[in-house]
């Protein structure tokens, strides 16, 4: 069952930009109805009546009600003070016909998509809207949680026609007849898609059905109407449950009667919309000691600094876009700067050596979301490498602000979920988890997260999450998860005397962690006649590139044998090249000592100049060095050339 009030999360320019139009300078007028509020505007001509929750429920359910709002709001009301909208579009005099049913459908996207409204949708039909609940949820079985009526409409030929016991309507039935395009009676007659044809599907989703019906109805008789439905849909294996209504008043020749119990009718609907067995965010959190600093320094503070560094899934909009419209929204009277520091396709390393180029160069950063697990296994980043790298960024920016504030995600692919449903940990995820348990650092873990939702039936990888850059679905599952966790560490009262305080740095998990990881300036290498610095580099070649790749400067060679030398200081070498269809392979040495290889093409490498960081070695004693580095005459035989295009030299001091 898909629970898509997860879109709740998605920033709003999602649902602008589908639908922005559709409601663009139309009034939308407030009112109150039975305590809560009303919203009321036109969606293509039609009247919409809207009822607000004074306090929404985390899944945004609803009722999409057919006919007369205001007829019976007990069980309404009851479950709007639970967290429930009403919803209401007038089509009227359209008697549940395929163009009622087509401005349904239109109407549907547009208003969970505006309000952010779950998916499955509770319908109530009224009288003559059972035809149009019956017939919307037999077009749309995976979009309706359940089905309330009352005295409803089943067959047409019953009411308005007037064809068996019922009273029928003359005028109604020749509005009907002309809405459908009927062009006499017994063309209407052969008409085979009633409420009480073709319930298959429905009876197959399993979509439990309430009728509450008045025995002595003799406008709508239960005969023709309620009890040949429910009969059918039973023997189809369907849910189906009716409430005969015999107290009180019977009006209306018995049509209209009184709700005997308001409150199984309200029970019905949440039971079957809420869905009770959804999983909470929190069992995939590592919480340790929260963001306390960042709690006092949002609530404190006028200005303050976040950055987010990462791979595409960061670089992307979504989930990011929420975290910051939750931010500015939950600290009002605090300036945020925002800092955007995703690029595709970099794990921890490129993370650990442009940390200050990129982050660290903006400012004091008070809270830092670091996601690197999708990229660390897809580039084939060794354990080693990636504890060094995940460690050096913490030890970094907690050298420059000890306070800051550290999340730790990691983000869901494929493998990761095959990894988890054999029962294993993916490695990456347990080294990234190494670093951030020895240094208490949150973390949330979305692979494990989104795995065990799927497996909950709550929704699907193909249809629904889509891939490991996620659809607008994924990504409110994504700003879900991380808002729930920063509700959790901004929860409660701050006292006077809580102090923001410095975190102090234990010994090193890997003594060659890359904690002060930074770039060399090309321009620093000596390099013979071979080698140029083109200032603007840019393919044109058709291949793609990755921003600070191209139309930057760029240190380029294409001959066998070209030669450069660097002077450098620390324990760390290595160098960030653009390694697309013709990359070459390397040769190299440091102080002299024996030639190594490092092959630049990637399986990437075809089709895109891939940022790719070539860490030459990383186990140097600290102080200084000399790198040697010449172009083999050997290259990959799937390039096309030997080029080496050297944006940046990294190195780390210890």
């Amino acid at each position: 069952m898909k629970n898509t009030f997860y879109l709740l999360f998605i920033f709003l320019s999602f649902s602008g930009q589908l639908f922005g139009q559709t409601l663009e300078n139309k009034a939308i007028k407030e009112s109150k109805w039975h305590g809560f509020v009303r919203q009321d505007f036109t969606f293509e001509g039609r009247e919409v009546s809207i009822i607000l929750p004074n306090k929404t429920h985390s899944e945004n359910p609803w009722i999409w009600k057919a006919q007369f709002l205001d007829w019976h709001t007990d069980a309404d009301s009851l479950l709007i003070a639970q967290g429930f909208y009403l919803v209401f579009i007038n089509v009227d005099n359209q008697y549940g016909s395929p163009k009622a049913m087509a401005i349904w459908d239109k109407f549907y996207d547009f208003i969970t998509h505006k309000y952010n409204l779950k998916k499955h949708v509770a319908l109530e039909g009224i009288s003559r809207g059972g035809l149009y609940v019956y017939n919307w949820a037999k077009r749309n079985p995976e979009k309706v949680a359940c089905i309330y009526t009352e005295a409803p409409v089943c067959d047409f030929k019953s009411w308005p026609a007037g064809f068996g016991k019922g009273m029928g309507s003359k005028t109604d039935w020749e509005m009907l007849k002309k809405e459908y395009g009927f062009a006499n009676d017994e063309e209407a007659k052969r008409f085979s898609n009633n409420p009480i044809d073709n319930l298959e599907a429905l009876a197959k989703a399993k979509v439990p059905v309430l009728h509450a019906i008045g025995l002595n109805d003799e406008i709508v008789p239960v005969e023709e109407n309620t009890f040949l439905l429910v009969n059918k849909y039973i023997r189809l294996g369907g849910i189906a449950t009716v409430i005969p209504c015999t107290k009180g008043e019977q009006t209306l020749n018995g049509h209209h009667f009184d709700i005997e119990t308001p409150q199984m009718v309200a029970d019905f609907i949440k039971y079957h919309t809420i869905n009770s067995s959804i999983l909470n965010s929190s069992d995939f959190q590592q919480f340790h000691k929260g963001l306390p600093n960042s709690k006092i320094s949002f609530n404190q503070n006028k200005q303050n600094r976040v950055a987010f560094l990462g791979g595409s899934i960061t670089f992307n909009h979504g989930w990011r876009d929420s975290v910051t419209a939750y931010l500015k929204n939950r600290f009002k009277e605090t300036t945020f700067d925002f800092v955007t520091a995703g690029i595709p396709s970099f794990g921890s390393v490129p993370d650990a050596f442009r940390l200050e180029k990129d982050v660290l160069s903006k400012g004091k950063i008070d809270l830092l979301f670091v996601e690197a697990a999708v990229n660390d296994q897809t580039n084939g980043t060794s354990s080693d490498e990636q504890i060094m790298a995940m460690e050096g960024i913490v030890r970094h920016i907690r050298t420059e602000n000890p306070a800051v504030e550290i999340v730790f995600m990691h983000f869901v692919d494929p493998e990761k979920i095959e990894r988890y449903n054999k029962g294993e940990i993916p490695q990456v995820i347990l080294n990234h988890e190494k670093v951030a348990n020895y240094y208490q650092i949150p973390t949330i873990n979305l692979a494990k997260e989104v795995t065990e939702r799927i497996n909950n039936k709550e929704f699907t990888w193909e249809n629904d999450f889509k891939n490991l850059h996620p659809s607008p679905f994924g990504q409110g599952i994504y700003a879900k998860s991380i808002i729930a966790l920063l509700d959790k560490a901004f929860a409660g009262h701050l006292d006077p005397d809580d102090k923001i305080i410095n975190y102090s740095l234990p010994e090193k998990l890997n003594q060659f962690s890359y904690t002060n990881g930074h770039f060399l300036d090309i321009s620093l290498a000596k390099k013979d006649k071979n080698w140029s610095i083109i200032e603007k580099w840019n393919p044109n070649d058709g291949t793609g590139t990755r921003n600070d790749f191209v139309d930057v400067p760029m240190l380029v060679s294409e001959k066998m044998g070209s030669t450069l030398k660097l002077k450098f200081n620390g324990n760390v070498i290595g160098i960030a090249v653009a390694a697309g269809q013709d990359a070459g392979i390397v040769e190299y040495r440091v102080d002299g000592k024996n030639w190594k290889k490092y092959d630049l093409f990637t399986q990437w490498s075809k089709s895109l100049h891939l940022p790719w960081f070539c860490t030459l070695e990383n186990t140097l004693a600290n102080g200084e060095h000399t790198l040697e580095l010449k172009i083999s005459k050997e290259k990959n035989t799937q390039s096309v050339g030997h080029t080496c295009r050297i944006r940046y030299f990294y190195v780390n001091n210890k």
